[in-house]
């Protein structure tokens, strides 16, 4: 089974960006950790980060044909952005949404999820173990 992982905007800045609410931990511990659980689940992983609505919407397009889930932070994209919603719709893909924080209980604006719409589950406000449990759901349902 192969998983594309994306991270959104700002997480590059892990363990420096409100590390109360995101954590101490840096980007690299989060890569380095997705990587460990997709080898122990025995699935291949590619990570990708960007900062860029249209960047994540091309590699969701291109995901198409080539992965078998997807895992999902889109951060602030979370609640603007009904292309990266379409992006999903379109390619049919499954997906996993994660947060590192619990988006319920933050601001208002944070608790409505375009990309969320599309996937299949939601696991928010568990830090990197989130994307543990996003791994693991696909891999059981699909693998």
């Amino acid at each position: 089974m192969k998983i594309l992982v994306i991270n959104g905007p700002n997480l590059n800045m892990l363990g420096i960006r409100e590390p109360g609410i995101y954590g101490q931990q840096n980007y690299a511990a989060l890569k380095q950790f997705v990587e460990d659980v997709c080898a122990r689940c025995g699935a291949e992983v590619e990570c990708f980060q960007s900062n860029h609505e249209g960047a994540i919407v091309d590699k969701i397009q291109a995901a198409y044909g080539t992965v078998d889930g997807i895992v999902i932070n889109p951060a602030a994209y979370t609640h603007t952005s009904v292309a990266i919603l379409d992006a999903l719709k379109a390619v049919s893909i499954p997906a996993v949404e994660v947060h590192l924080s619990d988006v319920s209980k933050r601001e208002a604006f944070r608790h409505i999820s375009y990309a969320g719409m599309a996937c299949e589950r939601t696991y928010a406000g568990y830090g990197f173990d989130g994307y543990k449990m996003a791994v693991e759901y696909l891999v059981e349902k699909y693998g």
